[in-house]
């Protein structure tokens, strides 16, 4: 059984992926297409959706923080692979250049150290840091060392460049108020464009605050590093300790949650986050928020405090792709001991997550290892979701869901699917512990007004105690339109898929028990 802790490489998941995936008999080499096809054929089923406008009075009061979400349906996942055999996104050139520009534009490269600051975890080098940055266009070293500030602020066209993962340190000052961040972007209100932080473990230093205090204090604040209105970001090589809400935040100048179809100004866009690791997170380890066009690759996510939330109640993700984030990728992630491995969401006061594509990830021992979900959406006295739609994913492992304190009512579950309208998932992996109790629980379910739902290539196996492998609810909020093709699960389930009778349009096709195998990963 797969075991990742907090400090498990993440630049190794393609190569853990790729071997659990030939095991479970599925090749690289057609895995985009596969997906790509099943994408294009369920979206001649998708069937668009009224979205009613704003009543313009409404609107025009609200104009200053908020705009339309005027979502575009989309035809493709837009991955694609080079002849090194590098999977990304389409639009990546474009990062590409700006991030040669950026090296371009700078005039400067400077030591920390020579504006007096001291690596010792003890002075404060607020204003050597100040002094190092100026106005930007420069590459800021910072050595080896524990270096103490009260949050650093980046203007446009700058480099932030330490000596890497638990060298170099950044720790916030113990007389920082909660709400601070550690490093963020200089303007939210008028934007940044063209910054990189990479190489350094950034600790929020949560030991600061009382033990029982609640760690976040409210909105986009309270974090590790966050990107709030920047075009054009690199988070690279990057760790996060403790952070009171998010260790990496890519955001709008502020949350909103002023309805379903619309979306924050100011919103973060172009953004590239690479080879992160981060734990102790009060919410999220990775968060998206009213932002879009962003590649979120091998990077790994555990043991969050949870402490942001009551007790008991926290809806702590490793990632959360989270309330009007548009078209983001995810590439060779992994997650552990979260309460959700990877979360699409929305808050029911804010527009859903869409157009967002996975190929690859590892979730180990997640309460849910993926959790697709529109809040407030689900019943059939709630409103239809106009946004929560247009999701992808490719090679999902989900090792081991348990029960968890983070959550104590929700019960393990490898995937589920709720509210979202158009949704591709080809080659599941879930794997159980066959002397875990999981108390009769279905695996798999879809439910809650979910629609246009493919399941394809799924394995689910060495679960002595629970459900059916998948389960699709029924009911007045029941889901539509589901396919489920090419499901095999070993001979511990007395039932592999459960669809409530009242479902329209349901097809479950090539489904195999396997005789008793040996189980190891």
């Amino acid at each position: 059984m797969i075991s990742l802790n907090k400090h498990h490489d993440p630049l190794t998941n393609k190569n853990l992926i790729a071997q659990m995936r030939k095991k479970y008999a599925r090749t690289e080499s057609i895995d985009l297409n596969t997906s790509e096809n099943l994408f294009k054929d369920s979206l001649k089923k998708y069937k668009k959706r009224s979205r009613n406008s704003l009543e313009w009075f409404k609107y025009a009061t609200k104009s200053l923080v908020i705009k339309k979400a005027r979502y575009k349906d989309v035809d493709t996942t837009d991955w694609d692979k080079d002849e090194q055999d590098h999977i990304y996104p389409r639009w990546i050139s474009k990062l590409n250049e700006q991030y040669e520009m950026l090296y371009r534009y700078i005039k400067e490269e400077v030591n920390v150290l020579d504006y007096g600051a001291v690596g010792d975890g003890i002075t404060d080098n607020t204003e050597a840091f100040k002094k190092a940055i100026g106005k930007g266009r420069v590459i800021v070293r910072i050595p080896a060392g524990k270096f103490i500030t009260k949050g650093i602020k980046l203007p446009s066209w700058t480099i932030l460049l330490g000596e890497g993962k638990r060298k170099t340190t950044l720790q916030l000052h113990d007389d920082c108020p909660k709400a601070e961040w550690l490093i963020t972007n200089k303007n939210h209100f008028k934007g940044n464009r063209n910054i990189a932080v990479k190489g350094m473990t950034l600790d929020w230093n949560l030991e600061r605050l009382d033990s029982e205090e609640k760690t976040s204090a409210g909105n986009n604040r309270s974090s590790c590093l966050t990107f709030a209105n920047v075009t054009y970001g690199w988070m690279f090589d990057l760790e996060a300790i403790n952070p009171g809400l998010h260790g990496f935040d890519v955001s709008s100048s502020l949350y909103t949650y002023l309805g379903d179809g619309t979306r924050s100004r100011g919103g973060s866009k172009y953004i590239w986050l690479d080879n992160l690791n981060g734990y102790g997170f009060g919410d999220d380890g990775i968060t998206t928020h009213h932002s879009e066009y962003i590649f979120i690759s091998n990077s790994h996510m555990s043991d969050p405090s949870g402490r942001s939330h009551k007790k008991g109640f926290s809806n702590s993700n490793g990632i959360e792709i989270d309330d009007g984030s548009h078209n983001v990728w995810l590439l060779n992630n992994s997650t552990a001991r979260c309460f959700g491995g990877i979360e699409i969401k929305a808050h029911h006061n804010a527009s859903a997550a869409t157009n967002v594509h996975i190929y690859g990830h590892l979730s180990v021992n997640d309460n849910r290892s993926y959790n697709f979900r529109h809040i407030g959406h689900h019943k059939d006295i709630d409103p239809e979701s106009k946004t929560a739609h247009h999701i992808s994913a490719t090679n999902l492992f989900s090792i081991a869901p348990i029960f968890t304190e983070l959550y104590k009512d929700s019960t393990p579950r490898g995937l589920v699917i709720s509210g979202y309208n158009h949704v591709v998932i080809n080659g599941l992996t879930v794997l159980g512990d066959r002397t875990y109790n999981y108390e009769g629980n279905p695996v798999i379910a879809i439910q809650y007004r979910a629609h246009n739902i493919v399941l394809n290539d799924v394995v689910v196996k060495d679960f002595t105690t629970s459900g059916p492998a998948v389960k699709v609810y029924g009911g007045p909020h029941r889901p539509n339109d589901v396919t489920l093709k090419g499901i095999r699960c070993d001979h511990f389930f007395t039932k592999v898929i459960d669809i409530a009778s009242d479902i329209e349009q349901a097809l479950a096709e090539e489904v195999v028990i396997e005789k008793e195998t040996s189980s190891s990963t």
